[in-house]
């Protein structure tokens, strides 16, 4: 989570923070005022009015971060009853709130907080479109209050309270969201919010596996309106109907439903819905008077959303006659931060779609993860509607990026540019009064090997940089989900024991992902190793800024140099690797240099066999110069219940081959054998450390994880195709037929295999499954889209959240490694956070 920033007058010292959450004061040694409340270690922006939250974690303590938290100035924290106390002499200058239960605290502030202020808030749930109702809502009446609300979709235990923390004096309207995942969350989030108006957004699939059924989710979710005085929903899904009339005679008898239909008779009734292109309109009836509304969208959740954004508007006596005017320009709501790849080695990061306080650090962290590249730009736009005087504003731009340590900033917009005394202290800095006169210039920067953020009020057409800035690559990309990926670590961390070490498997590009992006996330959430196969995939991601141990797992002679060079550990696995190593580092009169033992306890691939461990216990210890950090083995088929048997074998013959190992050494080290599945299907093997590989790319046979990776092109071209006709190559695509037919832009050259030719692959053009006509060619495929409404440029999904990498893998007879390694260089990576 985040670090918020809190600016109202409402200030609170360390003293009245600890008699709001009743907390032990075990010293305090200052009364700074807090600002920021700061439950993640690593978003650190303003130390001396920092409060920071050391929250439990599922495998380290937030505690274990306080040494490092107060070498950089932090000085006041939150601890529970595990807390050692008599390391507290070490931190002398700071202020220590013990509690029992740190979240709690967290959130018991923020409720206190929230109730020192009387403009309404509305509270927001449902299962998809929680985050487009809450901005939607802040486009359609950011004119006539000034509002605060959750940056993004922050609407968690943790970021429910760190949203409301931003609450001041000088907003007029809170709008927030709460999400929830399984029972009994509810209850801890409305008594943060206290909703005066509530909104019961779509209620799908999401989150489904936490609740017996659907009703039971409803009613949890219902939770956050116990004090509401509103309550807005849909009432064409026969459940919530019955749930929220069950919920307002039980629990809320003071409750104003106000609900809207689309079949039956309503408060808001919707008499027809017209779908155009790229519009909607929507006819209406409210308290028999008929108004229509058009909105820049035609998806079926993009409707339900606006409609129950037109029920609030209603609620809050936006008289009908205004609503057309609003609705219409209406904007889509972009979820996510892209990464791209940029012009002259550089990194896109592209936050172009708005500008508030709320939501910069976010951006700004992000930014801080990225160690591909030493130089780091900003491009600002001016902030819009913040609430605050524009010289407190930008001067708080300033101090956060200030801490950034920014190679250049760039400033675009008549306030920016007008408060540039603000940004006196950065190295390098220019403004531009719009977006226009910047472009006419950008070739003057010489952008070049640096990473550059833009983050741009909408109307700053910031795309027009993006754009710009791009590098030119064809239409296929792939796109990585981050989010995904450090849900699906989460998910595996879940099933490890707590002091098990986790190693992450970024060989082979990451599994196609991205080497140094994926390993810099790995970095950030605090994993122990890194493992690659090849000393020159350790070589790019110490030259990205990595920094973490990283195991070499395919070691040759002819890659020592670089070992030694970059700090990277060698596998060794034969008796001729171990000693080739050896001489080299003795001949370099290099000393304890770290190592790591493959032992072959079944795969028979690579490694020391049993027979071979007496010889290596007499090697070992004739003082050879490098010291063993782990010894590892590889398992065979931890996936598969028919191999338990062998996979149990296994894990014993390692254990007796590392125990005779480590007596004859004289030291302990790292044991690991357990691989992505045997983390949950056998967690009897974690031993000491486990290896994170393909489940944290979304596959595993046992475990629900995240889609990470979407591969999409789009269509270059369609034909006609007469009956009889053929297609492609050596004419192998016949159309028995008339046929339309989409040439797009993919081939085997782009890892779309030849395999998938004549029939056996297909594609999702707008929804539908289209087949593969014809051979693959080198850089495209022809798809039969007969019957499927398409039109050039269309995009187009080779695989992703709706077509799996394991539909596609099953097709080509072989297994979803070979089809994510397979995605070539050329294609374009795109990384997004949402």
């Amino acid at each position: 989570m985040r670090l918020f920033f809190n600016n109202n007058k409402l200030q609170y010292t360390v003293s009245e923070i600890a008699a709001i959450i009743a907390a032990k004061p075990l010293q305090i040694n200052n009364e700074a005022v807090v600002e920021y409340l700061l439950p993640d270690s690593r978003k650190l922006l303003f130390p001396s009015t920092t409060l920071f939250f050391a929250l439990p974690g599922p495998r380290r303590s937030g505690a274990s971060y306080i040494e490092d938290l107060y070498r950089k100035g932090v000085r006041s924290f939150v601890v529970d009853v595990d807390f050692n106390e008599t390391s507290i002499a070490d931190y002398p200058d700071a202020s220590f709130l013990q509690t029992i239960n740190v979240m709690a605290a967290l959130q018991q502030l923020a409720a206190h907080h929230r109730q020192r202020f009387e403009y309404p808030l509305i509270g927001i749930t449902g299962s998809n479109g929680k985050t487009i109702i809450k901005e939607w809502l802040y486009q359609l009446l950011a004119g006539n209050y000034n509002i605060v609300r959750s940056p993004k979709s922050y609407n968690s235990q943790v970021g429910v309270p760190l949203s409301i923390w931003g609450m001041d004096e000088t907003h007029t309207l809170g709008i927030f969201e709460a999400g929830i995942s399984r029972r009994n969350e509810m209850a801890l989030l409305e008594k943060i919010i206290q909703p005066d108006i509530g909104v019961l957004g779509f209620i799908g699939e999401a989150h489904a596996e936490g609740f017996t059924d659907k009703a039971e989710k409803i009613n949890e979710k219902l939770k956050l309106f116990i004090r509401s005085h509103t309550l807005i929903y849909c009432a064409d899904d026969s459940v919530v109907e019955e749930c929220v009339k069950e919920f307002a005679a039980k629990e809320n008898a003071d409750i104003k439903l106000f609900n809207w239909s689309r079949n039956s008779p309503a408060d808001l009734q919707i008499t027809d819905v017209q779908h155009s292109e790229d519009h909607t309109e929507v006819f209406c009836s409210f308290k028999e008077a008929a108004f229509s509304f058009l909105i820049p969208f035609a998806d079926e959740a993009s409707v339900f959303n606006a409609i129950t954004c037109c029920a609030v508007l209603i609620c809050m006596d936006v008289k009908p006659a205004a609503i057309p005017a609003l609705m219409k320009e209406l904007k889509p709501v972009e979820m996510r931060l892209e990464m791209k790849q940029g012009i002259n080695q550089c990194a896109i990061i592209n936050d172009s779609y708005s500008a508030d306080i709320n939501s910069l650090d976010i951006a700004l962290n992000f930014l801080q993860q990225q160690q591909q590249q030493q130089r780091k730009t900003v491009i600002l736009s001016d902030f819009l509607q913040s609430g605050l005087p524009e010289d407190i504003l930008y001067k708080k731009i300033a101090e956060a990026l200030q801490q950034k340590n920014l190679h250049r900033f760039i400033g675009i917009g008549p306030e920016i540019s007008a408060h540039a005394a603000a940004f006196e202290s950065l190295q390098e800095k220019s403004f531009f009064s719009s977006t226009e006169e910047f472009l006419k210039h950008i070739s003057a920067f010489h952008f070049n090997n640096e990473v550059i953020l833009l983050k741009g009020a909408r109307i700053f057409k910031f795309e027009k940089i993006n754009r710009a800035l791009e590098q030119k690559i064809h239409e296929t990309i792939l796109e990585i989900n981050l989010n995904a990926v450090r849900e699906n670590l989460n998910i595996y961390r879940h099933h490890m024991h707590r002091q098990v070490k986790l190693m992450a498997m970024v060989k082979a590009f990451s599994y196609g992902s991205g080497s140094y992006e994926i390993a810099s996330l790995l970095q950030h959430e605090g994993i122990d190793y890194l493992a690659v196969a090849y000393t020159d995939e350790g070589v790019e991601l110490r030259q990205a800024g990595i920094r973490l141990p990283i195991m070499v797992m395919n070691t040759t002679p002819a890659g020592f140099d670089n070992l030694i060079q970059y700090n990277l550990e060698p596998e060794i696995y034969s008796f001729n690797i171990l000693d080739a190593f050896k001489n080299y580092l003795l001949h370099h009169q290099i000393e304890q240099y770290p190592v790591h033992i493959k032992l072959d306890t079944g795969m028979h691939r690579l490694g020391f066999s049993p027979a071979d461990i007496e010889k290596l216990c007499t090697d070992l210890t004739e003082g050879l110069p490098f010291k063993i950090k782990s010894v590892f083995s590889h398992m065979v088929g931890s996936e598969n219940p028919a191999h338990d048997a062998f996979s149990k074998q296994q894990g014993q013959l390692f254990i007796q081959m590392a125990g005779i190992i480590e007596n004859a050494n004289g030291y302990p080290f790292i044991k690991h054998i357990a691989n992505t599945s045997a983390i949950h299907r056998h967690p009897e093997l974690q031993m000491d450390m486990v290896r994170l590989g393909i489940g944290l790319y979304g596959v595993d046979e046992w475990l629900t994880l995240e889609n990470v990776t979407t591969l999409k092109t789009t269509i270059s071209q369609i034909k006609y195709i007469s009956k009889g006709e053929t297609v492609g190559y050596s004419r192998r695509g016949v159309v028995d037929k008339d046929s339309v037919i989409a040439t797009v832009r993919i081939g085997y050259a782009d890892g779309y295999s030849r395999i998938f030719g004549n029939g056996n692959g297909k594609m999702l053009v707008n929804g539908k499954l289209a087949p593969v006509i014809g051979s693959v060619c080198m850089d495209m495929t022809m798809l039969d889209i007969t019957g499927i409404p398409a039109e050039e440029g269309d995009e187009v999904i080779v695989f992703g959240e709706d077509l799996s990498v394991k539909t596609l893998a099953a097709w080509a007879q072989t297994i979803p490694y070979e089809i994510l390694t397979n995605v070539s260089q050329r294609v374009k990576r795109v990384y997004y956070e949402e």
